[in-house]
């Protein structure tokens, strides 16, 4: 070691004894002249404010929110004619992050029906667009990707029914779930950005984790020389005379059409990747003539473009920050890849409610679920209710004589809390000081408004019954047992659901009105009136409170708390003792009494 050292020490005195020789006397000795080396090899881009208090601090202030028709102007400005949309969804509140009017608004292929001779695509002004439905985030929903697998029907049709009249009849193939956190079938859409080039956009609401999956779906290192971690790809030109000339990506625009490297853009539109390198220009009009040449029309001289210019395309590039904080993508992110095949665009948030600004500021955070919950059971007897957040969010029954199970699928801050109705109230409107704390500011109280009543109206009792529980109704048919199981779930806007289960009797839902309304007794009934029977049927139901009545919305249940309930097993007892033996005991036995 010490010899080592000692080397490197001469080194060094050599090493700066020849910086200070002219290089002639270097050259006639066939020696260089070493070359200062930088010990620094980041090639982090410089980081702002506002970017690093949000990534190192949690702080930050949220950008406001485009709306769709200004997320429909900035793709309309894409340079690419084929466009592929991306509509990020998030799994903890699905299918409430949903944007009904994205395909309305924007000019995308129609969704194919079932009939085999529908139309694959459709052009709109010389550019085809399609939409891909992602969920993301679904290692909220299962704990292992089998599981989250066999949840695609029922994905499916719950968002199926939130395109209401458009989702009839369509096939509904493009519905994708992922998870960018467990890697599920990231590869697989990664693959698919690549292959289809073009505009590949991100759109969806906010803190739906649309750039936590761009840092997993971008195809990273995509080129077809060899690249460099943080230096510009290279593209070899040939020359009239000579070797191949080695030139930088984006370097002309007239290099970009040459190599051919773009299939996808339109003609009428510049190469999205053309940058320009400085010249030496003699005179003043020479340099303003060059600039009229050289900058690509509808980018550098239009100051009112809601796209921004695309970047340098690099093998490694800097991904989006990632933040729970709503609205942390200011504006949007263009990412080259493939050497100017594509670009994968991550978009700016949509509003996705209000209830952070109902919240103090520390809890914010606890408002977004970052890991899978296993809630505890809550059973809401008859005159009780459960509080969320102590006293954000109130669930009461609406039945006396129904016993209401809960399971609170959220990372609101303090746990749920199950207490009366009366105490529930007051925790709400802070009329009395609670014995937790109520993580709403000060003044919401007044702002507390019913949200609606949700009926418990899905029969869950096949999924409810397990295997383990069957044998209690052992030769009895589900259609023949003397009640129903009852769920919903109740969406929390951002934060979670509720899953919320009842047992019922079937004498309860009997339409017991439709004697009364007898038509043969009734001497004022015609032939063509409509009758009204009463034929409402009397569900379970339970009213939600939340700051103005809104962020609250209720779907098919999904019956997650089946994924942590431990399987039944058999009690466990004393072997039974072997009796081999017993008989030939009993005889010997028996013979010495005769004896």
């Amino acid at each position: 070691m010490a010899k080592n050292a000692k080397v490197t020490a001469e080194d060094e005195i050599v090493k700066r004894a020849l910086e200070n020789v002219d290089s002639t006397i270097l050259e006639t000795l066939g020696m260089e002249k070493p070359v200062a080396t930088t010990t620094s090899t980041s090639m982090e881009p410089p980081v702002c404010d506002r970017c690093h208090n949000l990534k190192n601090h949690q702080t930050g202030v949220s950008i406001y929110h485009p709306s769709v028709e200004a997320l429909q102007q900035t793709i309309s400005e894409s340079p690419y004619k084929y466009n592929h949309i991306y509509h990020v969804i998030d799994a903890a509140d699905f299918p409430m992050s949903f944007i009904p009017a994205l395909t309305k608004t924007l000019n995308v292929t129609p969704q194919r029906s079932h009939n085999r001779r529908s139309r694959a695509g459709k052009f709109y002004s010389d550019r085809k667009t399609e939409v891909d439905f992602v969920i993301t985030r679904s290692d909220l929903l299962a704990p292992t990707k089998a599981l989250v697998d066999g949840m695609m029907p029922y994905l499916t049709s719950v968002l199926r029914g939130a395109l209401g009249r458009a989702g009839k009849g369509v096939r509904l193939g493009n519905v994708r779930c992922v998870s960018a956190e467990r890697g599920w079938w990231t590869k697989n859409m990664k693959e698919d950005v690549f292959e289809r080039g073009g505009g590949n956009w991100m759109v969806g609401k906010v803190n739906v984790g649309k750039s936590r999956l761009f840092h997993e779906v971008f195809p990273k290192g995509r080129g077809r020389n060899k690249v460099v971690i943080g230096k510009p790809l290279l593209v070899d030109t040939p020359k009239d005379e000579g070797g191949p000339e080695v030139r930088t990506i984006g370097e002309s625009q007239s290099l970009l059409m040459d190599a051919d490297t773009d299939k996808s853009v339109t003609n009428e539109a510049t190469p999205p990747m053309a940058s320009h390198t400085p010249m030496a220009i003699e005179s003043a009009d020479m340099e303003e003539e060059s600039e009229v040449e050289e900058l690509p029309e509808g980018e550098s001289d239009d100051t009112m473009s809601l796209l921004p210019p695309a970047q340098q395309e690099t093998a490694y590039p800097s991904m989006p920050l990632v933040s729970s904080l709503p609205g942390t993508t200011a504006s949007p992110i263009r990412v080259p890849f493939g050497n100017g095949k594509g670009e994968l665009i991550d978009l700016p948030g949509l509003s996705r409610g209000e209830l952070e600004l109902h919240v103090q500021p520390e809890y914010r955070n606890s408002l977004v679920m970052k890991s899978r919950i296993k809630p505890e059971q809550k059973v809401m007897k008859p005159g009780q209710s459960l509080v969320l957040g102590g006293g954000l969010i109130r669930i009461t029954p609406l039945d006396p004589d129904v016993v209401v199970m809960a399971y609170a699928f959220t990372s609101i801050e303090p746990d749920p809390h199950l207490t009366s109705t009366e105490k529930a109230i007051a925790m709400q409107s802070r009329g009395k000081e609670p014995f937790i704390d109520n993580i709403t500011i000060p003044g919401s109280e007044d702002k507390i408004a019913s949200a609606g009543i949700f009926p418990l109206k899905w029969d869950v009792t096949k999924a409810r019954l397990a295997p383990a529980t069957k044998s209690l109704f052992r030769g009895t048919k589900l259609e023949q047992l003397p009640f129903h199981i009852l769920s919903t779930d109740i969406l929390i806007e951002g934060c979670g659901w509720v899953e919320l289960v009842a047992q019922v009797s079937k004498r309860r839902l009997m339409k017991q009105d439709a004697i009364k309304n007898d038509t043969a007794q009734d001497t004022t009934w015609e032939w063509g009136d409509e009758k009204e029977v009463a034929d409402e049927i009397p569900w379970p139901s339970v009213e939600v409170f939340t700051p103005e009545g809104e962020f609250i919305a209720a779907r098919k249940p999904m019956n997650a708390w089946m994924f942590n309930v431990k399987k039944q097993t058999k009690a466990k007892a004393r072997p039974r003792r072997s009796m081999k033996g017993v008989e030939k005991s009993k005889k010997a036995r028996a013979k010495l009494a005769w004896a």
